[in-house]
């Protein structure tokens, strides 16, 4: 790849800059042919990829003739260069989405030794009928265990559930974790526009098997639903994502989902969006306002520092703050591979990171998907 670099701020020292005192280090992966990185030993902990996904050719092929774009939000709310350019990284990063021999050379790269696998987004395919949303699951999700099975010192993998039904999710949620051996389970944060709290969903079945089977929710959002002011500019991810998060979290702390299941383990993706980075207003609506105690006597940092999050920030001091305000052992690894809008240098952001002890780091380059995930080294 050629550079033609004419910003003066630029520290990418190779543009032929300097950096400029306390900047983040360009990415070294880039500068370097690609190193092995897969361990040898017990040299160091495992680095492990909390945030990285699979889509599956098979299934979405299947979906095609029920035009699934047209229940994805991302798809909805968004311009005709979005929808171009989107199509154009489909068709440029497919094999990154779906070739393993691929996925293994970028791991390398990035110097990422496992990855949690977990499916494409818009793989969770709520919109299906709840006979047919089942049957797409169990063919992602053995797919999936497929791809960890072949290389397991590579691969651990987090399936899908039709949450369309609370009572098929459960029984797909055991064929996961006890049949096909997978750590746990992605999910949208919102069901056909219902949030997860919504009684009608009848998802607290769901989330006390989760708890009793011990296992993780990886909570991944798909463009925000309602998004009508944020179809330019590629705006219902680049904003969307994150404040379907932060809405979606919002629900399960206020609506009282995690007081009455407090051993859940929820991952909240892209650094846990908004609230994750301005969490003092709830607290303080929670004692300013009757309307926000309804539910919840505790603060709902409380119920929020029980969360989990991964490192894409893009921003050192970001994640520097998100560290000291909810623990090295609650921050992860993560990439968003293979998406534009993920950490290309997961490593070296962790690694500008100020002030953090080896052992925090360690804990967030590896150790804590490790326990979370039940990896052994």
């Amino acid at each position: 790849m050629l550079f033609s670099c004419v910003n003066p701020s630029c520290t990418d020292p190779r543009h032929g800059r300097p950096r400029l005192a306390g900047s983040r280090p360009a990415t070294a992966a880039l500068a370097m042919p690609a190193k092995k990185s897969v361990l040898r030993g017990k040299a160091r902990s495992p680095r492990v990829d909390i945030h990285c996904h699979y889509l599956n050719p098979e299934v979405q092929e299947k979906v095609a003739p029920y035009n699934p774009g047209q229940y994805d939000a991302l798809v909805q709310f968004a311009n005709a260069l979005t929808r171009e350019t989107n199509q154009k990284q489909g068709r440029d990063r497919a094999a990154k989405l779906t070739d393993i021999k691929t996925r293994l050379q970028e791991m390398d790269r990035m110097g990422v030794d496992i990855q949690a696998v977990s499916p494409a987004p818009n793989q969770t395919n709520y919109w299906a009928e709840p006979g047919m949303g089942a049957e797409l699951s169990r063919m992602v999700n053995e797919r999936i265990a497929e791809i960890v099975g072949e290389t397991p010192d590579r691969f651990v993998g987090l399936g899908t559930v039709p949450l369309q039904n609370a009572d098929l999710a459960v029984i797909e949620l055991e064929h996961c974790v006890k049949k096909l051996g997978l750590r746990g389970v992605e999910i949208n944060p919102n069901v056909n526009g219902m949030e997860l709290s919504d009684p009608r969903l009848k998802l607290d079945k769901f989330f006390s098997k989760v708890e009793e089977l011990g296992v993780v929710i990886f909570m991944h959002p798909s463009g925000f639903t309602q998004g009508e002011r944020l179809t330019d500019h590629y705006f219902n991810n680049v904003i969307g994502n994150p404040l379907e998060t932060t809405v979606a979290t919002s629900h399960l702390i206020f609506d009282g989902v995690m007081d009455r299941h407090p051993k859940l383990k929820i991952i909240l993706p892209h650094a846990g969006g908004y609230l994750a980075h301005y969490w003092a207003r709830m607290d303080h609506a929670h004692g300013a306002r009757l309307d926000c105690r309804t539910i919840i006597k505790k603060k709902p940092t409380s119920y929020l520092k029980k969360f989990y999050f991964d490192t894409i920030t893009f921003d050192t001091q970001m994640l520097r703050q998100l560290i000291e305000k909810f623990g090295a052992d609650h921050v992860m690894l993560g990439t968003d591979y293979p998406y534009d809008m993920g950490e290309e240098d997961p490593v070296g952001l962790i690694n500008s990171v100020s002030r953090l002890s080896a052992a925090d780091r360690d804990l967030i380059m590896g150790g804590n998907a490790v326990k979370l995930l039940k990896i052994r080294k």
